[in-house]
């Protein structure tokens, strides 16, 4: 089984060709240019665009229940050949949320709270963001684990920018 590797939109080329990765996840805000790397087809390149936002705010783009049925079925259509390489702009909120909810629709055996301490041990200034994560909560009916998992993590270090990071689909 391949694994899930999370990067800042300034890592994401490195992080792409370190690791193979021919998926590509992209949570970002909606006009923010994402120049896809080379090694990702178009098809293979999922594009959300919604603001990091917890509650919905004017102007902006709250995360959304369609945002994350777009996650789901791009993360049951990847062929789990390769890894699948996920961002945002820091690397801290978004894509964490993204990778956190993609572990646990691959393998919902995982537990929540098992999963959200492997997720603090590798990247420290992990902050996933709690709307996405309510949703998905809600969507794979995890009774309010996961949300209960992110809470018990707390907020993550103070950084400007993550470091590339990979969670693996199992424990």
């Amino acid at each position: 089984m391949s694994y899930l590797v999370v990067s800042s939109l300034a890592e994401l080329p490195a992080t792409v060709a370190q690791h193979g990765a021919l998926d590509l996840v992209t949570l970002i805000n909606a006009d923010t240019a994402v120049p896809r790397p080379t090694a990702i087809a178009a098809e293979r390149h999922l594009f959300l665009g919604f603001n990091d936002i917890a509650e919905p705010m004017d102007g902006m783009i709250a995360p959304s229940v369609d945002h994350i049925d777009e996650l789901l079925l791009f993360g049951r259509r990847w062929d789990r050949e390769k890894p699948l390489a996920i961002h945002c702009w820091a690397g801290i909120s978004r894509s964490t949320a993204a990778a956190f909810i993609l572990a646990l629709a691959i393998n919902p055996d995982l537990e929540d709270a098992a999963l959200a301490q492997e997720l603090r041990r590798r990247a420290p200034s992990a902050t996933p963001n709690r709307r996405l994560v309510a949703l998905a909560d809600e969507k794979l009916e995890r009774g309010g684990r996961m949300v209960a998992a992110i809470h018990a993590i707390g907020r993550g270090e103070d950084a400007f920018s993550g470091t590339p990071f990979v969670l693996p689909l199992a424990l």
